[in-house]
């Protein structure tokens, strides 16, 4: 499992930029971390349980504590600041970015919710 050797937030675009050691780098959006999380607000405490966080593309991470020598904790301006996040979550959460973020916006669509992304996946799906 890869670990990052650099590890960046920038606030003004709102991305955590992480390199790790196998040379792959990522910049992952604030809002994208927020509504993954792996804390028992997002996920619930059983599978089934999750609720979807709406309403956050504007979060920003104020702050980001050392867990260890194997996560990071996100201390996110909406208050939210309970999940850690682990090399290898980090890793799997830049690497599968698009699927993720695809899926996340999809349940928005289902739930009824609106998201600057959602015109953008409507256009691709209605090019195929």
């Amino acid at each position: 499992m890869p670990h990052p050797t650099d590890i960046k937030l920038h606030q003004l675009s709102r991305k955590l930029e992480i390199a790790f050691d196998n040379g792959e780098r990522f910049e992952l959006p604030c809002e994208y971390l927020r509504v993954y999380s792996q804390s028992a607000e997002v996920t619930g405490h059983a599978p089934g349980q999750e609720v979807l966080q709406v309403g956050k593309q504007n979060v920003n991470i104020d702050d980001i504590t050392p867990v260890g020598n194997y996560a990071i904790k996100l201390h996110f301006d909406d208050g939210h600041d309970t999940g850690l996040y682990t090399w290898e979550r980090l890793y799997d959460l830049g690497k599968h970015y698009d699927r993720y973020w695809v899926d996340y916006l999809r349940r928005l669509m289902r739930a009824g919710h609106d998201h600057a992304d959602l015109q953008a996946l409507k256009n691709q799906s209605g090019q195929r």
